[in-house]
């Protein structure tokens, strides 16, 4: 009998991916223990243009991922990722894939049906990030690192360059693991300005590995209403499980607070956005329950709901306090992937022929760092989102609302033009 030679490969995320493609003999998972049974996801039928279709694919991705981390998580803990930055490295690894392989990779990303869109709709959205501005720093990298003995397939290399303008560099995992990781994590902390180091840990990259892919995301823009630090003071913030922690708030009550706001019976929305020159808009929006109860906020993201929000956010007057945060996150989503739809990739029966021309690789493992920091001038992230804010102030006379940010929210870096969330978080515990 044949013992098929099975190679995992990593993918990284800066938030970045890291997927890693090794060889080995026998059958990975195959250590006795169970693998649950995957919850099935919908696929997706996209209309529109190809940007449209991207952009709908990784923010659906972005609700159910947050969802996934939620739930996983303590109430307690505070969450932070880049949605973008992981649907981007798995856009790569889905070049690759074939028969059941690419069908749960296409249904999980909700990945459009036509791979043409996929890749033009890339293509633009990766041009537009890079395109440049003045006022903030803006910048998503992809690359392929590939052990300098294995034979991939030009098309699937040209493939990665062509679109998602992922350069190949060739490592030699097989003599020099060590090496090779650190020459990875070298690129990664270069692309996210020293925010993201030793993405890939010690041990995670050894002489069977194939292929890391990996994306890296950096942001780093400027408040248009940027926060007196001398109105900066230490405030009680109360964390989901009703512990009080002191926390530095900033605080912006004159009259020219002017964001975009909206409130539903239990949430209220605040859209604060970054300062640019191109016309090119990014915003952190804020869901804050009125309630220290995240489900109000967690029921708002799903596409329906959070459309709705975002069409009814109005220019208004708004008294605003809100903290300053700090904090890195790592999560190992191999697991989470399986639980939602795409065991295949992890397996002895994966198909990544795309990548090959044969059956031998499969993912062993996929590891997401982020970075985030917001203070009085704005916010850097390894990872980022924003949202565009509507001109003119409201006409009736309305008492001017506030919005005291010290209990636990929701937030998103978006990019306003295409609607793209390039980062969500939640905040549970600003002083952690």
């Amino acid at each position: 009998m044949n013992i098929k030679s099975i190679v995992p490969f990593a993918v990284v995320m800066l938030a970045c991916l890291f997927c890693v493609f090794a060889g080995c003999t026998g059958t990975p998972g195959s250590d006795g223990t169970e693998t649950a049974t995957p919850t099935p996801t919908q696929s997706v039928s996209h209309t529109g243009s190809a940007v449209e279709s991207v952009v709908d694919a990784n923010n659906m991705f972005a609700f159910e991922i947050y969802k996934q981390l939620s739930g996983e998580n303590s109430k307690d803990d505070n969450l932070f990722l880049s949605p973008f930055s992981i649907s981007s490295a798995l856009a790569l690894t889905y070049e690759g894939a074939k028969g059941e392989t690419a069908d749960q990779i296409k249904s999980v990303f909700y990945f459009p049906d036509n791979i043409e869109t996929l890749r033009s709709g890339y293509q633009e959205v990766n041009a537009g990030i890079n395109a440049g501005d003045p006022e903030y720093d803006l910048e998503v990298a992809n690359a392929l690192w590939a052990e300098e003995t294995y034979p991939f397939l030009k098309e699937y290399i040209n493939t990665a360059k062509t679109y998602y303008s992922a350069n190949t560099t060739n490592l030699d995992f097989i003599n020099q693991p060590e090496e090779s990781r650190v020459s990875i994590n070298d690129w990664v902390a270069e692309k996210t300005n020293d925010k993201i180091e030793d993405l890939i840990p010690e041990g995670m990259i050894d002489s069977m590995t194939r292929l890391v892919i990996t994306n890296a995301i950096y942001f780093k823009g400027t408040w248009v209403l940027q926060f007196d630090k001398n109105m900066t003071t230490e405030a009680d913030f109360t964390t989901p499980s009703g512990e009080t922690v002191t926390v530095e708030m900033m605080k912006r009550t004159d009259d020219d607070a002017v964001y975009g706001y909206t409130e539903t019976d239990g949430l209220q929305v605040l859209e604060m956005p970054y300062e640019n020159e191109s016309g090119k808009k990014l915003s952190m929006i804020v869901l804050l329950p009125k309630e220290n109860d995240l489900k109000a906020a967690e029921d708002a993201l799903s596409a329906d709901n959070f459309e709705e929000i975002e069409n009814s956010i109005k220019s208004k007057q708004v008294k605003v306090y809100f903290p300053k945060f700090k904090l890195e996150t790592e999560y190992l989503l191999r697991d989470i992937l399986i639980d939602i739809g795409m065991p295949a990739a992890f397996s002895g029966s994966a198909n990544f022929s795309g990548m090959d021309g044969t059956t031998n690789l499969f993912i062993s493992n996929v590891v997401h760092k982020a970075f985030v920091e917001v203070n009085e001038e704005g916010t850097e992230a390894a990872a980022a989102t924003a949202v565009v804010m509507a001109s003119g102030m409201s006409p009736e006379k309305e008492p001017i609302p506030v919005f005291r940010a010290d209990h636990s929210f929701i937030f998103m870096i978006q990019d306003d033009e295409t609607g793209n969330i390039l980062f969500i978080g939640r905040i549970s515990n600003p002083a952690e």
